[in-house]
């Protein structure tokens, strides 16, 4: 599931080609990717796209005339951006986004069909939707020592916990625990303010470090992509350049070791797509992921 780092790229991604454009036409289709009636999503169509922006692991699209749609991509959704008009995947399609420059299309690899969209009006049906957990960017040392203790549970269901801190998940908790050396099994309240202070730097450091390599990752695949680098199919893992602890990497994963998924090819620019789907554009020098 994407987390802090991953929606963070996804944002950064999407503000470039959609913000103050237009929405031409919305397609949906899967009956349970949208889970809102009122307002349509018809809605959405020839209205602006004022900003993207991260709710948590969620993203937000804050559109003209005070009308948002709040996506979450769960375990299997992912973003790709085509060219206008691009056909909907028949068995992964949910639903697209039609632009002057180009379509968005939303897709979900699982069966379980787990990703969602929103149609609202107004900032505080946005904000009902927020689970409340803390930015730990904006939090001081002792808030977030308060907030741990609150409750006497487990680390790692502390940290995942949504309601206490934002946008942190399974992947990214397993690797601030590790760099904190602390079991994800010790309980909040046992803690000393030693852990604690340790534990708070680990969170920092963990999604700040990622967030700037898969921005920087993101960045160099552009520009390989856009001067014509050659693309490559990997055929065996190998080093990746960023490979978050999500699993949104290519090759061998630099940081553990283990094999990732299969790269594959893509036959034109149009075909670039965010980290986490099966085909994407690679160059051969850096061996990343274009992003959407």
């Amino acid at each position: 599931m994407p987390e802090l780092p991953d929606v963070e790229l996804y944002v950064a991604a999407l503000g470039p080609r959609v913000a103050g454009r237009v929405v031409r036409r919305v397609r949906v289709s899967s009956p349970f990717f949208v889970r809102t009636y009122d307002p349509p999503v018809t809605a959405l169509e020839a209205r602006t796209v004022e900003s993207v922006t991260r709710m948590g692991k969620r993203i937000v699209w804050m559109f003209d005339d005070d009308l948002f749609a709040v996506v979450h991509l769960m375990i299997a959704g992912r973003l790709r951006w085509r060219e206008r008009g691009a056909a909907i995947p028949a068995k992964v399609g949910l639903a697209a986004f039609d632009f002057d420059e180009g379509t968005l299309l939303f897709t979900e690899a699982g069966s379980r069909k787990q990703a969602s969209m929103y149609l609202v009006r107004g900032r505080d049906a946005v904000i009902a939707m927020d689970p409340g957990g803390a930015d730990v960017f904006s939090m001081t040392r002792e808030a977030f020592a308060a907030a741990l203790r609150e409750s006497n549970h487990t680390l790692k269901r502390m940290l995942t916990d949504p309601h206490v801190f934002s946008g942190i998940g399974n992947a990214y908790s397993d690797e601030i625990l590790h760099a904190a050396q602390l079991s994800p099994v010790k309980l909040t309240q046992t803690l000393a303010d030693e852990e604690i202070a340790r534990l708070f730097e680990a969170v920092r450091d963990v999604l700040g470090r990622w967030t700037v390599r898969l921005r920087g990752a993101a960045h160099r695949c552009s520009e390989s992509c856009t001067r014509g680098t050659k693309r490559t199919t990997a055929r065996r893992a190998r080093p990746a350049d960023a490979c978050s602890p999500t699993g949104h990497c290519r090759g061998s994963c630099a940081t553990t070791g283990r094999r990732r998924s299969r790269i594959s090819s893509a036959s034109s620019a149009a075909d670039c797509q965010v980290p986490g789907l099966r085909s994407a554009h690679v160059s051969s020098a850096s061996n990343c992921v274009y992003p959407i």
